[in-house]
Formats: structure tokens, C-alpha cells, sequence
């Protein structure tokens, strides 16, 4: 059997060892903490994330009225030429 990974994902024990390691380094007033700001910082990304997809379909939405009217000037002084042109 050929493994692809030298380095699996942990099990349930090595995790428990993981989180009493981090328990120890920041102590149990400053986990909360961190993982509100964690939560914070992933809801601003989503959000930002969110923004700069509704601003390209703003834009988007713009330039698409921009081109109809473009069309439709055209198609009208179409329509004036060929009035004069059939006087």
C-alpha cells in the first residue's frame, strides 16, 4: 500500500493533546478572546468578500445600461437618417 501522505490528520487523541498544549500557552482567560477575534476577523472577510462581489455586479449592471442606451441612440438616429433619406 503507497501512502500519499507522510503526515495524516490527527486523531482524537493527538487533539486533545493539541488543545492542552494551547491551554497551557494562552490560559483559559485568553481563549475566549482569541476565538471571538477569530470569529470576528472570518465574518469581515466573508463580508468583505460579499462587497467587492456587489460592487463588480453594480458596475456590471451600469456599463450593460450604458450599452442599451448606446443602442438605442444609434438605432434612432438609424431611424432619423432613413426618415430624411425617404423625403
Amino acid at each position: 500500500m503507497y501512502h500519499t501522505f507522510l503526515i495524516g490528520m490527527p486523531g482524537g487523541a493527538e487533539l486533545i493533546i493539541i488543545l492542552v498544549v494551547i491551554l497551557l500557552l494562552f490560559g483559559s482567560t485568553r481563549l475566549p478572546q482569541l476565538a471571538r477575534g477569530m470569529g470576528k476577523s472570518i465574518s469581515e472577510f466573508k463580508k468583505g468578500i460579499s462587497e467587492g462581489e456587489s460592487d463588480d455586479e453594480k458596475e456590471l449592471a451600469e456599463k450593460r445600461r450604458e450599452q442599451l442606451r448606446d443602442a438605442e441612440r444609434v438605432r434612432e438616429d438609424e431611424l432619423a437618417d432613413a426618415k430624411v433619406r425617404q423625403k
